[in-house]
């Protein structure tokens, strides 16, 4: 269970969760959705309620929900454990045993401050560092909280601290606009990359069953990539804008960002050989995307890259096999990921997403297609308030969604990428949406009611940088 968690606190919300499920299971059947998508549907249903009231980790419920499926005749045993034999769970799993490396070799941690002592002439200069050490760790750390939380919060924290921004006391000296753009810069990074947010191959994964369209690493970072750049280039700006710290001269958090560089020393060899294989596999990501403009057709795929370039950090010794079983959080989101992949196919061929998309679709029966687009990307972003976990909210809503685009006749590549994105940048708006983003509230610097104040402008912001940059760069690729 959840730590801090009484036992009977767990109790209660597992009871929640299986009340939630029970409600929809005693509802009506709706037309054309048959008893077994149903059952599964309630079950499906009471997972999600879980993840959001989290009486126990990701791992269990989602291994609750599978035993219950074939415990209920919902599924075949077979068919629930078909999603752990998933490419996408095999490239999560590997991307998080490489993230593992970059912790245990204190190769983020550098780059971070590397990027401190070069930017970090004034605060605005850091909230620049920020946003791209988050950019250059996007690719490679597979999980936003990890990234966001166990590598550059206690960075960030520091550089605050620095400045002489206490939490609580004097925020507004530096503090709450580091930690702003610390976290929204989390969630761009989250955006570009098919490893940037664990949940983004259940994305991926919706995408191909709806659309049958491969949404692959390279096809993500393509489709992200100039959207992204303009937001990451204008965020800490429109942050400093709306946030406007006091303290204008960050020399002294240069001066502390020099100091642990010296304390760190030189380069390692493992820091060294980590960053080489991280080239590497960016460049046989990349060439699937780029690759037919110098010759290249057949790229390797992408979950081979990354087992890959787990194999050469295991052969070069830059991790021992010890370390890597020991991150817990690879193979958590084993058990979740392919349980809930599995329950989220098995939701679709048996017509329950079909219904729920065929609802959404019709409220913008007579509309244009790019207006029914967009309007179901905006209703599908904005319900974000109402989850407090960005999987939750993915598995949920985003083949439905999808579906309903693809009903209303919309091109595979214009509603992809659109709602890719989207499900990261959503996490935006409130201080409970996903796990970096909860970390960086906690630091104290910034209360509810400003996160949620800025949370809607930055939603503004990504609405105002993302829809027309992304639309024409989509268009200018000739893919609607």
């Amino acid at each position: 269970m959840s730590s801090g968690t009484s036992p009977r606190a767990s109790l209660l919300r597992a009871a929640l969760c299986v009340g939630a499920g029970a409600l929809v299971f005693a509802s009506p059947t709706p037309a054309g959705v048959s008893a077994e998508g149903w059952r599964v549907l309630a079950i499906f249903v009471a997972v999600i309620v879980g993840f959001v009231l989290q009486p126990f980790p990701m791992g269990p419920t989602v291994l609750f929900g599978v035993v219950a499926c074939a415990a209920t005749g919902g599924l075949e045993l077979d068919q629930l454990l078909a999603g752990y034999g998933e490419k996408v769970v095999w490239l999560v799993v590997g991307a998080f045993l490489l993230a593992g490396a970059v912790r245990d070799t204190g190769l983020g941690r550098r780059v971070a401050l590397l990027l401190v002592r070069k930017l970090g002439r004034s605060t605005l200069g850091l909230g620049y560092a920020e946003a791209f050490a988050e950019l250059l760790l996007g690719p490679v750390v597979p999980s936003n909280t990890a990234r966001g939380g166990g590598i550059l919060a206690p960075v960030s924290s520091s550089l605050s601290r620095a400045l002489g921004s206490l939490p609580g006391r004097s925020p507004e000296k530096a503090g709450a606009y580091l930690t702003l753009v610390a976290a929204h810069s989390n969630l761009i990074a989250a955006a570009m990359f098919l490893t940037g947010m664990a949940a983004n191959p259940v994305f991926a994964a919706a995408a191909e069953d709806v659309f049958d369209v491969t949404f692959d690493w390279a096809t993500w970072a393509k489709a992200a990539i100039v959207p992204g750049l303009v937001a990451i280039a204008l965020l800490p700006a429109f942050l400093y804008w709306i946030v406007r710290p006091t303290v204008r001269d960050a020399r002294p958090a240069r001066a502390m960002a020099a100091q642990e560089l010296d304390a760190m020393g030189p380069w390692t060899r493992r820091e060294k050989v980590l960053g080489c294989v991280f080239v590497g596999m960016l460049f046989l990501w990349s060439l699937k995307a780029w690759g037919g403009s110098v010759g290249i057709e057949k790229a390797p795929d992408t979950t081979l890259v990354t087992l890959l370039g787990v194999s050469v950090l295991l052969l070069l010794r830059v991790q021992d096999w010890k370390q890597m079983t020991g991150d817990s959080a690879a193979w958590d989101t084993l058990i979740w990921l392919g349980g809930l992949l599995a329950m989220a196919n098995s939701l679709k061929d048996l017509a329950v997403i079909g219904w729920f998309a065929n609802t959404a679709e019709a409220w913008f029966s007579g509309t244009s297609v790019l207006v029914t687009v967009l309007g179901l990307a905006l209703v599908y972003f904005y319900s974000m308030y109402a989850f407090s976990m960005l999987t939750a909210h993915i598995s949920a809503m985003a083949a439905a969604f999808l579906l309903a685009c693809h009903g209303a006749g919309a091109p595979a590549l214009l509603a992809i990428p659109l709602f890719a994105v989207f499900s990261n940048l959503c996490a935006c708006t409130t201080n409970y949406s996903t796990g970096p983003v909860i970390i960086y509230f906690g630091l104290g610097y910034v209360p509810a009611a400003t996160w949620f104040r800025v949370g809607f402008l930055v939603s503004l912001f990504h609405l105002a940088v993302w829809v027309p940059v992304g639309l024409l760069w989509w268009r200018f690729l000739g893919w609607w």
